[in-house]
């Protein structure tokens, strides 16, 4: 069973930046796509950032395109999200996600099959 810890949440100040951090136990990160999904209460889980299990595919939503990146350490067994020019509405609470079954997930959830338990990301104004 694979298990996926974050870390790196946080308040910060409108235009500050954060960097989480997700690392699994139970399986080698190398041979897992990652994923990072947030959800701002009263809204629906929204798809934030992925990465393929080289590290080479990656795909960010347009909504965090230009201040957001994904990356991973291999060597370290962990995927980190770099959060930079944050804005109030990137408050939510941020959820990393895995997958074995495939190269890279994408921005569906249901491509993803372990949860990490979130941690939560404020932004104030």
């Amino acid at each position: 069973q694979v298990q996926l810890v974050e870390s790196g949440g946080g308040l910060v100040q409108a235009g500050g930046s954060l960097r989480l951090s997700c690392a699994p136990s139970g399986r080698t990160v190398s041979t897992l796509a990652m994923g990072w999904f947030r959800q701002a209460p009263g809204k629906e889980r929204e798809f934030v950032a992925a990465i393929s299990w080289s590290g080479s595919t990656t795909s960010i939503a347009d909504s965090v395109k230009g201040r957001f990146t994904i990356s991973r350490a291999n060597a370290k067994n962990t995927v980190y999200l770099q959060m930079d020019s944050l804005k109030p509405e990137d408050t939510a609470i941020y959820y990393c996600a895995a997958t074995g079954r495939a190269y890279f997930g994408g921005s569906d959830p249901d491509n993803y099959d372990y949860w990490g338990q979130g941690t939560q990301v404020t932004v104030s104004s």
